[in-house]
């Protein structure tokens, strides 16, 4: 999952910032995690988006196969959104 490495990446060095008292380091840690967060999200929003005009096409053309994977696609998109 995009972004997700990096989050974790960054909790960690969040964390190793604080106990040992590491300012720059407790900074990367915060940036690196926003920024994954922020992959993540935008992959989120992109599989949500791309679901739903695959959905509606399967329905417009009565294609439930092209519906059902929409659906799929538009749900895992979703999931990547929350995290």
């Amino acid at each position: 999952m995009p972004g997700r490495g990096d989050e974790v990446k960054g909790s960690i060095k969040e964390t190793a910032g604080k106990v040992t008292g590491n300012e720059r380091l407790q900074a990367e840690g915060k940036a690196d995690k926003a920024a994954g967060k922020a992959a993540r999200e935008t992959a989120g929003a992109g599989n949500q988006a791309g679901g739903g005009l695959k959905k509606a096409a399967g329905k417009v053309t009565g294609n439930e196969q092209m519906q059902a994977e929409g659906e799929a696609q538009r749900l895992k998109g979703k999931a990547q959104s929350a995290g």
